[in-house]
């Protein structure tokens, strides 16, 4: 029987949450020969290899193997991922996600009623342990991955895409753009360089592609309110803002001088919406949302050298 589906996760560190993430696959209602799980080590420290071949071994019915990738990069890692899959279809999932009830049916399902459909994205709810912070509001909670694009299923328009922790795409198209841009890694040391679904999904659309949202592919997305400190809202949104560089100077002066006036219409419009949760006596959620495109900027500014090329 063939795999229809390839199920990446790239793996850091996260040795409290990998196996929940890896039974919400084993508990799918899909049968276990249509669907393999591939974890991609990217150097843990932790116990992550140990706990991942403890459930190989104790669930030999599931297609599930352990790789390790020394490169460092959520993008290496991806590749990596890709590269050893067989599916007809290659999936990302994070490694501190979890799949829902009905999630690799509701995939197949998409792609078998959508054959021309090149990608597609799903929905990403946050669990936050223990609950949902104060100040945390639309504006500034897709920094935890919070993603809910449409009630309906339909194409991404106005230049949207899915995030890369609840994605989906064909397994040729994937490589007919070779993967994911290794010069935008993701997380590198204590330095975060994003961008890298951004850029892999517009590299797919120029070439024609559709990419679609499906509302039921749906995963929840662990965030530890504990880790959310101003420090890490930094690394995150900053790590947008340094991706955008790189694309944009791959591209000329005039796109990078172009993006940083954009920058500076979303900080102000950031200010407004800012004003707008004080005049609601919302100040806990007033200054996140300024400081989150404050922080874009920041990072957008910063000289980004990385001697890695695409791959």
């Amino acid at each position: 029987m063939q795999i229809a589906i390839s199920v990446v996760i790239c793996s850091y560190n996260r040795e409290a949450y990998i196996i929940q993430a890896i039974d919400s696959l084993y508990q799918q209602d899909l049968d276990k020969k249509l669907y393999e799980v591939i974890v991609v080590d990217n150097n843990s420290q932790d116990n992550t290899a140990e706990k991942v071949r403890e459930y190989m071994a104790s669930h030999p019915d599931m297609q599930l193997s352990y790789h390790l990738e020394k490169r460092q990069g959520a993008s290496y890692a991806r590749n990596t991922g890709a590269e050893l899959s067989t599916g007809r279809l290659i999936c990302c999932m994070d490694d501190d996600a979890v799949a829902m009830p009905g999630y690799l049916q509701n995939i197949i399902t998409f792609f078998d009623t959508h054959p021309d459909a090149t990608g597609l994205g799903g929905r990403i709810i946050p669990r936050y342990i223990p609950a949902e912070p104060k100040w945390m509001s639309h504006y500034v909670s897709s920094l935890v991955g919070n993603f809910d694009y449409s009630p309906e299923t339909k194409p991404f328009d106005n230049g949207r895409y899915p995030l890369e922790s609840n994605m989906i795409v064909k397994r040729e198209d994937f490589f007919a753009v070779k993967g994911f841009n290794t010069s935008l890694p993701g997380v590198k040391g204590t330095l975060r360089i994003g961008g890298e679904g951004k850029e892999f999904f517009y590299k797919l659309i120029e070439r024609g592609g559709v990419i679609w949202y499906d509302p039921t592919v749906i995963v929840h997305h662990v965030v530890e309110v504990k880790k959310l400190t101003a420090e890490y809202m930094y690394r995150v949104a900053s790590g947008i803002g340094r991706g955008e560089k790189v694309r944009m100077k791959e591209k000329g002066s005039g796109a990078t001088f172009k993006k940083g006036i954009e920058y500076l219409f979303k900080l102000g419009a950031s200010i407004v919406i800012g004003g707008y949760y004080l005049l609601q006596g919302r100040p806990a959620k007033s200054w996140p949302v300024i400081q989150f495109r404050i922080d874009v900027l920041k990072g957008f500014w910063e000289p980004v050298h990385l001697p890695e090329t695409h791959s």
